[in-house]
């Protein structure tokens, strides 16, 4: 077996302790440039790391860009991730994924690792959009791109769609077929796209006069079981509604599910948008009407900012796009109203 160098062979050839080398690789200076150029070149010449993590220990650069997402399930990140990844790829660059399952906790933890990794910048879908954490990767000089939700405290570049116009777009085309009483599956309003999908339903009501009615409000988490329950709880109201809006993907999901156990019937007793395009919805009869997203491009785009942060010299000005989504109108909104 072909032997492998050890730290201990790195600090022996380079005259220095264990402690000192230690301190070279994991970037927390306190070392003096030349014995830390004796310690890189003691690595480089036994090989006890590949010669691409030691000069990435010259450089101070490792070229990974961590990317931080709320839920992998959710069919929108792998997309995002997808063209994060391939456009990394092209500009020379790898990727370190990590899902916190919507907790902050787990956020701040990751955010800490990836700092520790010494990770050149990250892209991040907060779980916490107020979240003092973020000011950890700044105080480390790690450029921030932001996607899908705002980090409200602090300047980072911003690649978000117009939830706002995409369900404004929704409800308006279920309020011309003539539906009065439409619901809608919210997301939690101290997010992003939560608060504002809320925002362009309300404003759709408000422009066609139609008055807001608060029990046609389900309060979900942007999870399946919430549009599950969601569906059992409209279909048992006093006055159901005739049509619903569901604020994303993983509740459209759960929301569908809990349609077909109840058998009521999608597209002919109730109509339905959901916001994002999800798998199921062009396999599933009838076929789902949706708000969708340029995913891959919105991982393109937050690699491109992210890239300048890293390697443009001199102060950029905060960055915001706000992409377009696309309704989709499909089958299961054919039901229409008389007025």
């Amino acid at each position: 077996m072909e032997y492998k160098p050890t730290i201990e062979d790195v600090a022996k050839l380079a005259k220095v302790s264990i402690a000192t080398v230690s301190r070279v690789i994991n970037n927390q200076g306190g070392v003096r440039k030349v014995t830390e150029d004796r310690i890189v070149n003691a690595i480089n010449e036994l090989g006890y790391i590949r010669s691409a993590v030691a000069r990435s220990m010259k450089s101070k650069e490792t070229h990974t860009i961590g990317i931080i997402v709320p839920d992998i399930k959710n069919p929108f990140f792998p997309l995002v991730v997808s063209g994060i990844e391939q456009k990394a790829r092209e500009l020379g660059y790898y990727t370190i994924l990590s899902s916190t399952n919507e907790s902050p906790i787990v956020e701040e933890e990751i955010v800490k690792i990836f700092i520790e990794r010494g990770v050149d910048g990250v892209i991040i879908t907060t779980a916490n959009e107020t979240g003092d954490h973020i000011k950890l990767l700044q105080d480390q000089g790690i450029p921030i791109v932001a996607v899908d939700r705002a980090i409200k405290k602090f300047d980072v570049d911003t690649v978000l769609v117009d939830n706002v116009n995409g369900s404004y777009q929704a409800v308006q085309h279920l309020i011309l077929q003539g539906h009065r009483r439409i619901a809608i599956i919210c997301g939690p309003q101290q997010t992003t796209p939560g608060l504002e999908r809320f925002l362009g339903y309300k404003k759709a009501l408000e422009e066609y006069n139609i008055p807001f009615d608060e029990s046609l409000v389900i309060q979900g988490d942007f999870m399946e079981g919430s549009g599950y329950s969601a569906a059992h709880e409209l279909y048992d109201s006093e006055n159901r509604p005739t049509a619903i809006f569901s604020s994303n993907n993983l509740m459209t999901i759960g929301c569908i599910k809990g349609l077909i156990d109840l058998d009521w019937k999608l597209g002919e007793e109730v109509s339905f948008i959901g916001f994002d395009d999800v798998e199921i919805a062009t396999f599933i009869k009838p076929r789902l009407s949706v708000v969708s997203r340029p995913m891959m491009t919105i991982g393109e785009i937050a690699v491109q900012l992210l890239y300048e942060r890293m390697n443009v010299k001199g102060d950029l000005p905060k960055r915001e796009y706000l992409l377009s989504p696309e309704l989709k109108i499909r089958e299961s909104c054919q039901v229409k109203i008389k007025i």
